[in-house]
């Protein structure tokens, strides 16, 4: 029995995140903006036609948002991965194997014919709007590739947000119709190398022989070609790309004048990045810190940074932490108002491949190694009530959230209140 693959993905998820909590932002402008209030990092459609690209800087776009009177908000992300988890959760509810892609997406695996798989997708669509408020589109296809075109075309082109490509003519219709670099795991430097071989559509790439695509891209990209001719082949492990460095800065609210206030936030930053080396099964060998100063007043700029190899490698947070702080420590300049601070993790390599040391303990297997895993594991099923290290502080208000929205779902405090006349 065949397999049907549907792409279930938010529109616009975080925007619409924001106005599930507040309707009279239906129908206009809204942008949702980066950690620290930094760069647009979603928009709603009306903010689109008003032509705000993504990753827009705030401090660039601000005359514009005025002038267009387009609502700002800062990203929650606490709130987000709460309705992420509704929305997930609800969608398991009409299949027995639903495969996670992203905060916003997420593969429903159907076995079965291709009769009633518009009218399910529907249905699915229908049952998310009305358990969370979250509007999605859903792509149906016999292979993840051909699902993802269909979400694309749904999105842009089918009125209910429902889009099937499941006979071989309506196939070949809309590939031609595809641009070859709204294909997924076709990123940009492939689309233009593909461009400057005529290759223009989806239904070009596809149609082009084996031999061609393994000589001239990658082994990925042709499991790509085969899905498109409608062979499933491409597995969880083919998407995940593991991370060379881990990097986690930010810029803060106002300027730290001493040490003490560099230690919480270079904490926390450590903490970000030693989660994410965590999640895909990595161990770093070499920690950098970087600080500095506001680099507009010329006449006080201090930059420096400074690394330190780790033996054994690790991915415990503690002992990321005591090195980050003995590294500030040792770049520190008295005098000075720091304005940003960064870490970057490196020299990343496999827990399972990482050597047995002599003298010390590795972390593979080791009882920080179980700690590490208790943790991540409780934060990754709950939003809210998160485990973090007192070192990392409580308020945390170095950042910039001048625009932030309450965390109406996971905070009794946050409530939302509605006031009647």
């Amino acid at each position: 029995m065949s397999q049907i693959f549907a792409l279930l993905d938010c529109n616009n998820f975080f925007v619409s995140c924001e106005r599930v909590f507040n309707p009279s932002l239906r129908n206009k402008p809204v942008v949702v903006l980066s950690n620290n209030d930094g760069c647009v990092i979603s928009r709603s459609n009306e903010a689109k036609a008003l032509g705000i690209p993504m990753g827009a800087p705030y401090f660039k776009c601000r005359e514009i948002f005025e002038r267009e009177r387009i609502f700002v908000y800062s990203a929650n992300f606490v709130l987000y991965g709460d309705i992420s988890g509704r929305v997930m959760q609800t969608a398991s509810e009409f299949t027995s194997e639903l495969e996670i892609y992203s905060i916003d997406e997420a593969f429903l695996i159907w076995d079965g014919t291709h009769q009633n798989c518009l009218n399910n997708a529907q249905i699915v669509r229908e049952r998310v709007k009305r358990d969370t408020g979250m509007p999605v589109s859903i792509g149906v296809a016999p292979t993840k590739t051909l699902a993802k075109a269909a979400n694309y075309i749904a999105k842009k082109k089918s009125i209910d947000g429902v889009f099937c490509l499941l006979d071989e003519k309506t196939i070949e219709e809309w590939l031609g119709k595809t641009p070859v670099g709204e294909i997924w795991g076709i990123g940009h430097s492939k689309a233009d190398f593909l461009k400057r071989h005529g290759i223009l559509t989806a239904l070009q790439l596809r149609d082009m022989p084996d031999a061609w695509i393994k000589q001239n891209l990658t082994v990925i990209s042709l499991k790509t070609v085969w899905e498109l001719r409608g062979i499933p082949c491409i597995s969880p492990q083919d998407n995940r790309d593991d991370k060379k460095a881990i990097t986690t800065s930010r810029t803060f609210a106002k300027e730290a004048t001493n040490i003490d206030e560099l230690y919480e936030p270079i904490a926390a930053y450590i903490a970000n990045a030693s989660e994410k080396l965590r999640s895909q099964r990595s161990v770093c060998g070499y920690v950098q810190v970087y600080l500095m100063t506001n680099r507009f007043k010329k006449e006080t700029y201090y930059a420096n940074s400074a690394g330190i190899d780790l033996t054994p490698p690790t991915a415990y947070t503690p002992d990321l932490i005591n090195a980050a702080h003995k590294l500030v420590k040792s770049i520190y300049k008295e005098g000075c108002g720091y304005k940003k601070a960064g870490v970057i993790l490196s020299n990343l390599q496999s827990q399972l491949s990482s050597q047995d040391f002599l003298f010390d303990e590795s972390y593979q297997r080791s009882k920080k190694q179980k700690l590490m895993d208790v943790v991540d594991s409780w934060n990754n099923r709950h939003n809210t009530s998160k485990m973090f290290l007192a070192a990392e502080g409580m308020a945390q208000d170095w950042y910039n959230q001048a625009h932030k929205s309450k965390r109406f779902t996971t905070r009794w405090d946050e409530l939302l209140e509605i006031i009647c006349d």
